[in-house]
């Protein structure tokens, strides 16, 4: 069964490197692409630009970039987190940053993971497939509207 991620990313060269890496896993998998924060809550939310989209049909992973132009990756988690539909969504930071500080607030701001995207592309395409298999085929995420 294909499962869609959301890759929230502006930089165009890391989109396209992000996309093959993906590519190369044994994952079938769809991607939405989001170039900014605005537009990643805007998908979410199904409202602006995707107001057309089924907003109960959510990604089964968030790739999140933290420098995004209009609203930055963890403002953008924090809207993620808010809400009641998609506070369990699995959102992964995907980011070239290696501040203390970024690592810090992302796991506060929830989270599930924070990978340094790597340089060089074999690493990469290992990187995108560890977490392809780990959140896409392994674990286990709560359906909406499911509770205790």
């Amino acid at each position: 069964m294909s499962k869609l991620i959301l890759l929230v990313e502006d930089n165009s060269s890391d989109e396209k490197l992000t996309v093959l890496a993906l590519g190369k896993c044994e994952v079938e998998n769809q991607i939405a692409i989001v170039r900014d924060g605005a537009e990643a809550l805007d998908y979410l939310f199904a409202r602006g630009s995707h107001a057309g989209r089924d907003p109960g049909t959510l990604p089964a992973l968030v790739l999140l970039d933290l420098k995004l132009p209009k609203i930055d990756g963890l403002e953008v988690l924090r809207h993620i987190r808010a809400n009641d539909q998609t506070k369990s969504l699995p959102v992964v930071i995907l980011t070239s940053s290696k501040q203390d500080d970024d690592i810090a607030e992302g796991y506060a701001s929830g989270a599930n993971a924070y990978v340094r995207k790597p340089v060089d592309y074999s690493e990469f395409v290992k990187t995108a497939k560890a977490l392809g298999i780990f959140w896409l085929l392994l674990n286990e995420t709560a359906r909406p509207g499911v509770s205790r």
